[in-house]
C-alpha cells in the first residue's frame, strides 16, 4: 500500500472517507446521527466530485510520476553500464598502449640481435676463407718441399749422424703439426659460421613474429579507440537522458504534491466539520442512554471489531518512509496477507456508505458501524477485486461484502484495512 505525504497525520485515504463519513457517519438508523442526515446528501454529493476530480488529477499526475521515475530509473541504469564500459575499455586500451610499447621495445631488440648475428655470420664467412686459404698456402709448401714420408727416407741416407736425423724428423712434425693446425682452425670456423647461421634464422623468425603481433596489437588498439569513443558518446548521451527524466519526475512530483496540498485542505476542513458533527452525536447518544438507563457497546472499543478476512498481519498500522518521496508518512491500516478471491466479511453491523475505485487503494468499501466508545465508527476495506454490496445496503457482522484482490498501488493479494473513529485513522488492532 503506497503511503501519502501526510506528516503526523493520517493518509490522503481519510479525505474521501471523510466526505462519504460527512453523511454515513450520519445515517444509521440505530444511532443519533441518523437525525441529522437529511440535510447533508446534497453536501455529500458535492464533497464526492470535488474528491473524485481531484483523485483523477492525482492519477493521471501519480502515473506520469511514475513512467518519468522508470525513465529515470533506466535512464541511470544504462548510464552505470555505460560508464561501466567506458571505464572497462579505457583500462584495456591503457593495457593495449602498455603492451605496444613492450612490442615495440622487443622488436627493437630482436632487430638489433638480427643484426649482430648478420655481422657475425659475415665474420665467420671470412674467417673460414681465411683459413682455407692458409691450409692451402701450408699444404702447397709443405709438398714443395717434398713428400714428407720420402723425405725421411732420404734424411735417413744422408745423416751423418743419429742427432742429424732426429733434428729432421722434428722439423717434419713441425711442418705436419702446422697442417693439422690449419685444419682445425677450418673447421673451428665453419663451425661458428653454422652456429651464427643459425642465430641468424632465430632472429629473423623473432622479428617477423613480433611484427605479427605488433601488428595485431595495432588493430587491437585501433578498435579499442573505437569502442571508447562510442562508449564516451553513449555516456554523454545518457547524461542528456537522465537530465532530461530528471526534470520530467521533479514535474511529476510537483504536480502531485500540488494535488496533495488541495487534497489535504479539503480533508481538514471535512475532518473539522466530521469533528462537529461526532460532539454533537455523542452528546445526544449519551443524553439518549442517560434516558433509558444505557446503551449496548458505547463504552468500550475492544472487541468491537471481528476480523474482516482469515489471513495473517503483513504491516501493521503505523508512521513509516514513503518508498519513493522519503517523507515520513502514515501508514492508514493493517494489512493482511490473503491470496486473491478470498472472502471479506463485514467487522460489524452497520451501513455501506460509499464505494468506489481509488488509484492509490484500488477498490474501496466504507461501511459506518455508528457509535462505539463514544466515537463515530466506519471501517474501509480496500484493494478488493470486487464487492458484493453497494451503497445504501445493510450488514451484519460477519457477512460476506467481497473478496480480496490486488487492485489500486497493490503489490500483491492482500486487504488493507483501515478504522476510522470521528473521522480519523486508528489502528484497527485496538477495536478487536
Amino acid at each position: 500500500m503506497r503511503l501519502f505525504p501526510r506528516t503526523a497525520r493520517r493518509g490522503l485515504a481519510a479525505a474521501a472517507t471523510a466526505g462519504a463519513l460527512a453523511l454515513g457517519a450520519l445515517t444509521v438508523p440505530s444511532t443519533p446521527l441518523a437525525l441529522l442526515a437529511d440535510g447533508l446528501k446534497d453536501r455529500e454529493r458535492k464533497v464526492e466530485r470535488q474528491v473524485e476530480a481531484a483523485g483523477e488529477d492525482l492519477q493521471e499526475s501519480s502515473a506520469a510520476f511514475r513512467e518519468a521515475d522508470r525513465a529515470l530509473r533506466r535512464a541511470a541504469a544504462k548510464l552505470a553500464d555505460a560508464q561501466s564500459r567506458l571505464t572497462t575499455v579505457r583500462a584495456r586500451l591503457t593495457a593495449a598502449q602498455v603492451r605496444d610499447r613492450e612490442l615495440a621495445e622487443s622488436l627493437a631488440e630482436a632487430e638489433r640481435r638480427l643484426g649482430e648475428a648478420r655481422q657475425a655470420v659475415e665474420h665467420g664467412k671470412a674467417q673460414v676463407a681465411e683459413q682455407r686459404d692458409q691450409i692451402a698456402d701450408t699444404v702447397v709448401e709443405l709438398y714443395t718441399r717434398g713428400n714428407p714420408d720420402l723425405m725421411r727416407l732420404a734424411a735417413l741416407a744422408n745423416a751423418a749422424s743419429p742427432a742429424d736425423v732426429a733434428r729432421q724428423d722434428k722439423a717434419r712434425e713441425v711442418l705436419v703439426d702446422e697442417e693439422s693446425f690449419a685444419y682445425d682452425d677450418l673447421r673451428a670456423a665453419e663451425v661458428l659460421l653454422l652456429v651464427e647461421e643459425a642465430k641468424v634464422a632465430d632472429a629473423r623468425d623473432a622479428v617477423a613474429a613480433q611484427r605479427a603481433e605488433a601488428a595485431e596489437q595495432l588493430a587491437e588498439m585501433e578498435r579499442l579507440e573505437a569502442e571508447a569513443e562510442a562508449a564516451r558518446a553513449d555516456v554523454a548521451a545518457l547524461v542528456g537522458d537522465r537530465r532530461a527524466a530528471q526534470q520530467r519526475a521533479d514535474a511529476a512530483r510537483a504536480r502531485d504534491m500540488r494535488v496533495l496540498r488541495r487534497l489535504e485542505r479539503e480533508q481538514d476542513r471535512i475532518e473539522e466539520m466530521l469533528r462537529r458533527r461526532a460532539e454533537a452525536a455523542r452528546r445526544r447518544a449519551a443524553a439518549a442512554a442517560r434516558a433509558s438507563r444505557g446503551a449496548a457497546r458505547t463504552t468500550a472499543s475492544d472487541g468491537f471489531l471481528d476480523y474482516p478476512v482469515r489471513g495473517y498481519v503483513t504491516s501493521p498500522f503505523g508512521y513509516r518512509t514513503h518508498p519513493i518521496y522519503g517523507y515520513y508518512s502514515l501508514h492508514d491500516g493493517t494489512d493482511f496477507g490473503a491470496g486473491c478471491g478470498s472472502p471479506l466479511y463485514a467487522a460489524a453491523p452497520g451501513r455501506v456508505v460509499s464505494e468506489y475505485y481509488s488509484e492509490s487503494y484500488g477498490n474501496r468499501l466504507i461501511i459506518d458501524h455508528g457509535v462505539a466508545g463514544g466515537k463515530g465508527v466506519a471501517t474501509i476495506l480496500n484493494h478488493a477485486s470486487h464487492y458484493v454490496v453497494g451503497p445504501g445496503a445493510r450488514v451484519v457482522r460477519g457477512q460476506l461484502v467481497g473478496y480480496v484482490g490486488n487492485t489500486g498501488w497493490s503489490t500483491g493479494c492482500h486487504l488493507h484495512f483501515t478504522v476510522m473513529a470521528n473521522g480519523r485513522a486508528v489502528d484497527p488492532m485496538r477495536w478487536f
